[in-house]
Parts: C-alpha cells; structure tokens; sequence
C-alpha cells in the first residue's frame, strides 16, 4: 500500500497548511459523495491541481443509503429509456472490471412467478425484460464469465434459491444476475484516496462558504478559521443541495428507504428475491442479501416536500415506508416479514432533476450546467454512473475555463485496493477483509501489530484492526466516521453501542 493515499487528521492539517500558503489551484470541487469524489479523480488524474472539500465526512449523504447495486439499467428499459440504460449497463462493465472488481460481485436476483402474482403472462414478461437486459450486457462488452446469462427455473429451484418464497401457486422464477457493492460508501473512500494518491487534497469538515467568480471562501469546520483559496474552476457536487451554490438548479428530492432484516426470516436466501410492486410496471422491491448474512429490503421512491436545502441530511425512515415495503415483499413470501423482524432501517435522498408527475417517473438522467459565475453543477444519475458524469462535469470545467488539461483516464484507472480474481483469491487474508478491502487486506492484518485482540470481531464481524485502518488511511476523525461510514456497523443500534468504546481506542491509537 501506498502511504500516499492515506488519508488521516495529519495529513488533513498539512493539506489545510499548504492551501494557505498558495491558494491558487485548478479545480475545487464541493462535495465529497460519489460524483464529487469521482470528479476529483477524474480531475487530478488529468493532471490539474485539485482540491476536494465536503463540510462533513465522505460519503456523508446519499452515497451511503444506496441499494449498494450496480445494475445494468433494466428499470429504464421497462420505460422505453434505452439510453440510459445502456450507459448503465457501460458503466456498471467498467466497475466490475476495472475500477473496483474487488468491491463489485455479482448478484444473482430472481422473480418468482406466482399463479396469483401474474401469472404465466408475468413471468413471461420477466424473462423478456431479463433477455432485453441481457442484450445490453453483451453491448456493453460484459462477458458471461462475469455476470451469467439470464435463464428460467422450475418451481423446486426456485425454492432451493429462495427458501422463503410461498410454494402455493409458485409456478417458477427468472433468474438474472447484476452487480452489487459490498458497500456503497467503501467505493467512495477509495475514489478519494486513489485522488489522493495522485496528488489530490482532500479535505473534510472543510465548507465553502461563498464560490464567485474571483474565488471562492473555504471554512476549516474543525476550527472555524475562513480559507481563501482561488480555483480556476469550482464543481459543485453536492446533490440534493445543489441550489445552494447554484439556485439556477431545480430539484425534485425523492426518498430511497431500506429496512434491515436478518437472514433468517426469509431463510437466509442463496439470491435476491426481486417482486414487481403492484400495479406499477418496471417498479419493484428487493429482498437483498448482504456479506454479513443480513437482508436489506429496500426500496422506497417518494417525493420530499419542501426545497432541497430543508431535507434532512441523515432521514428517517417513515412508517409508510415501513408498510410499503413489507406488504410488497410479503405477497411472495411463505411466511410474512413483521414490524419486530426488523433491525433497523436507512432511507436516502436522490437529487432528481425537477419535472411534472410522479417521484418514480421523473429522469435519472444527469445534467451538467455551467452558471453565471462559471461553476460547473452535476446533479441528477445514480451512483453505477458516477464515473460518466464525472467525466462530463470535467470537460465542461475544462471547456469553460481553458485549463490544461490532459484526455479522460478514469474508464481504464484502478482503484487502490483493486485486483484480479486470482491475484485476489491468492491474498493470505480472511475472505471478508479481501472483500473490503482487495488487495489492501494484508495491510489491514498487518495494522493489528501482533495483537490478536484487534484480529476479533467488535461486531457485525468488523474487527479493532479495520477500525484502526479507517482512522491511519481512510479519514475517519471521529467515532461516526468509523461506525456510520468505514464500516456500517451503526445500521443496527445494538451493534453500534457494542463497538462504540473500540471505535475510540482505534482513534486514540492514532491521536
């Protein structure tokens, strides 16, 4: 590993020191999500100057309440979206083979087809959906050996696959496979750091006050103290908050909700169960099965009232939502998921650009704008399409401000941390920590300096080491960071309070 892309509290101190001593820099980008890190990247690894700020932590906001997939775009082509569809699907190859093979495993996902729940017709539909999406798999470049083809399966498979699911009127299921995280907001901090390690500072607990076109005004949220600094170029990347550097920009906010299930209640699942929600096509709800043999169930598409900067930057998962999902996914289940099963819950705000009608038929199209003063918004997408719209929101920074800038590297530049199938399956590491971690996993050992106490779990299966590895190279500064974002040990309150005191020697190791 190298020291380079270690991102901790000295290394923020110097990146905040030398900024004062020359504020004069490429591009600053606002907001250090999934686009705003994918933008930093894309940027310095063109060979500018750059310098991310996120007034909290990494993957503070949306980028940690995704469904955690990278899919190929099948929703967009139940609605005729043939060309957001196949971006995804480009996008997603590119994850999976190239940027993060080490984080993104494919998911095999299956429609059981019920007598009452559509029927024949419906299962028909599935497969053709299933056949379409396949078609732009091979488009995109993917081959099977990374994610199958789609096939059909008899009723006694699909139980095999999916122990839970109502035998009465099963008449069988559609199996298909997409691309699946092992944790959204890992796949940030390491687009952060390999910036980083390209020479990139990034700087959290740091706001941009004011962006104008002579400069703009940072604030070291640490300590108060305002930074002047003076880009060539400002990106604003910070979702639903777009309209607060660029009120030019209109957004629909709509929220994602997930709950939190242990495996058991549905049998601890072989796949994802995947149930088309009632009386709207090309919507449905996931049953998705997770590394620490938990299930999230997920998702909501409702509409926030209010302009984005009231939304709430951490929301709650509303009892509707709660009902929602598990009526939807109980209509194909043997036995019915209830409100004790679950453990807890997450919800997220996906900045959609404003438009007439429905939350869930508004465009998950991109836009990159450029505003009066000459920042560049990206909003809108979803997280498998990050890199595009990184690469767009570039050009148009470069285009605008004439800066120096070499081609676009980011369709072909791996992660820190990424491998090949055999170069990881040869680590001489535990199989989750090469999962998180790729080809970082021994150094994560090798952070335990011969203690085997730091080698057991604090809980959810995540050890003292991975804890002390979040605080000396991923830029966790406090105890939230390394339980809310390094690991998601906080998405169950038990857990969190059970790895709260080794959360704070990990931090106290490191002081």
């Amino acid at each position: 590993m190298s020291s380079s892309t270690s991102l901790n509290a000295a290394r923020r101190a110097a990146d905040l020191t030398a900024l004062e001593a020359d504020p004069n820099i490429d591009v600053l980008v606002v907001g250090g999500g999934v686009t705003g890190a994918g933008v930093a990247l894309d940027a310095v690894s063109r060979g500018l100057s750059t310098v991310l700020v996120e007034r909290r932590d990494l993957a503070f906001g949306t980028s940690r309440w995704s469904s955690k997939l990278v899919h190929g775009g099948l929703r967009y082509l139940a609605r005729g979206r043939v060309g957001i569809a196949y971006e995804s699907a480009r996008e997603r190859d590119v994850l999976m083979r190239t940027t993060a093979p080490h984080l993104v495993r494919p998911l095999p996902m299956v429609v059981p087809v019920h007598r009452d729940l559509g029927g024949l017709p419906g299962g028909l539909l599935a497969r053709a959906g299933m056949g379409m999406g396949d078609v732009l798999r091979r488009l995109a470049g993917t081959p099977a050996s990374v994610l199958p083809r789609p096939r059909l399966l008899d009723a006694a498979r699909t139980r095999r696959l999916l122990p839970g699911v109502a035998a009465e009127g099963l008449l069988g299921g559609v199996l298909s496979f997409d691309g699946q995280l092992v944790d959204d907001a890992r796949l940030v901090v390491g687009l952060a750091r390999t910036a980083a390690g390209l020479g990139a500072r990034v700087i959290t607990r740091c706001s941009a006050e004011t962006v104008t076109a002579d400069g703009a005004v940072l604030r070291d949220e640490e300590t108060g103290v305002p930074l002047p600094v003076r880009p060539r170029a400002v990106v604003n990347a910070t979702g639903v908050h777009a309209d607060r550097l660029d009120p030019g920009i209109r957004l629909s906010p709509s929220r994602g909700s997930h709950l939190v299930l242990d495996g058991a209640v549905l049998g601890h699942p072989r796949v994802a169960l995947t149930v088309p929600v009632e009386g709207a096509p090309g919507r449905f709800v996931f049953a998705l099965p997770q590394p620490d043999g938990r299930i999230f169930l997920g998702l909501t598409d409702e509409p926030v009232a209010g302009p984005a900067p009231e939304v709430p930057e951490v929301p709650e998962v509303p009892e509707e939502d709660v009902d929602f999902l598990l009526r939807q996914a109980n209509r194909a289940l043997r036995t019915p998921i209830r409100r004790g099963d679950v453990l807890g819950s997450f919800a997220g705000l996906r900045p959609l650009l404003h438009g007439d009608g429905d939350s869930s038929d508004l465009s998950r199209d991109h836009a990159v704008t450029v505003a009066p003063n000459g920042t560049v918004t990206v909003v809108g997408g979803k997280l498998t399409t990050y890199r595009a719209m990184a690469e767009e929101a570039v050009d148009a920074a470069v285009a605008r401000h004439r800066l120096p800038a070499g081609p676009c590297r980011t369709r072909t530049l791996p992660l820190v941390g990424a491998a090949s199938r055999e170069e990881l399956d040869a680590l001489d590491a535990p199989r989750r920590l090469v999962a998180r971690y790729g080809a970082e996993a021994p150094a994560v050992l090798a952070g335990a300096a011969g203690d085997p106490a730091l080698l057991e779990p604090v809980a959810a299966g995540v050890t003292g080491a991975e804890l002390r590895f979040g605080v000396r190279h991923e830029g966790a500064l406090d105890v939230e960071d390394l339980l809310e974002r390094r690991t998601r040990i906080a998405l169950v309150d038990a857990d969190r309070e059970a790895a709260r005191e080794a959360a704070r020697r990990a931090l106290a190791a490191h002081a």
